[in-house]
């Protein structure tokens, strides 16, 4: 396919498309940066390796995954030209991300009251880490949310349609990464003791 054919439309949608992947590859180039740096550190005498993460965080996951789900709902609605019910979907969707970050807080809770901190004298590289990768996780969440609810707002007004799905897709596309991604760090946490 030649990127410099089609109209002026269809070139700048695969514009905004090209650049939401070079910031997807941005992120997963951040966060196999920070993985690398636990695994390397996970060779160190003062590592732990009997930490458990927080329930907090299993709870959270399946609700992320869910909210993928529910997302997907919304596209699909569109594309049936069930408006209201893609825009419950969209409700739900961004519900369950608010209740993802709300769980991720609980999480660090749970560790702080377990006795782990991020920094300080009683704190450790291990659960330094989980609380780097988890926090910065949340902040592209959060990032997700704003793009949400721009989704939602534009939803509302009626914006999306079969033939006009661009800024749904690119909102979707975005909070899979992020889905994703997240699925991706707590296994990894989970398995690399």
């Amino acid at each position: 396919m030649d990127l410099t054919q089609g109209t002026a439309q269809e070139k700048n949608n695969r514009a905004k498309k090209m650049m939401l992947w070079f910031g997807i590859i941005s992120l997963i180039m951040g966060f196999a940066g920070w993985t690398s740096a636990y695994i390397v550190s996970s060779k160190r005498e003062d590592w732990l390796d009997n930490i458990l993460l927080p329930q907090a965080f299993y709870i959270s996951t399946a609700l992320i995954i869910l909210s993928s789900i529910t997302y997907i709902l919304a596209k699909r609605a569109v594309k049936s030209d069930n408006q209201k019910l893609a825009s419950i979907w969209l409700c739900t969707t961004l519900g369950l991300g608010i209740a993802f970050i709300i769980l991720q807080f609980i999480g660090f809770s749970q560790m702080l009251e377990s006795g782990y901190y991020f920094t300080g004298p009683t704190s450790n590289i291990k659960m330094s880490y989980i609380f780097l990768i988890a926090f910065v996780h949340i902040v592209h969440v959060v990032a997700g949310l704003i793009s949400l609810l721009v989704v939602l707002v534009q939803q509302l007004r009626g914006k999306y349609t079969a033939a006009n799905l661009l800024g749904l897709e690119l909102g979707a596309t975005f909070w899979h990464f992020l889905d994703i991604l997240w699925v991706y760090l707590i296994v990894f946490m989970f398995f690399v003791k």
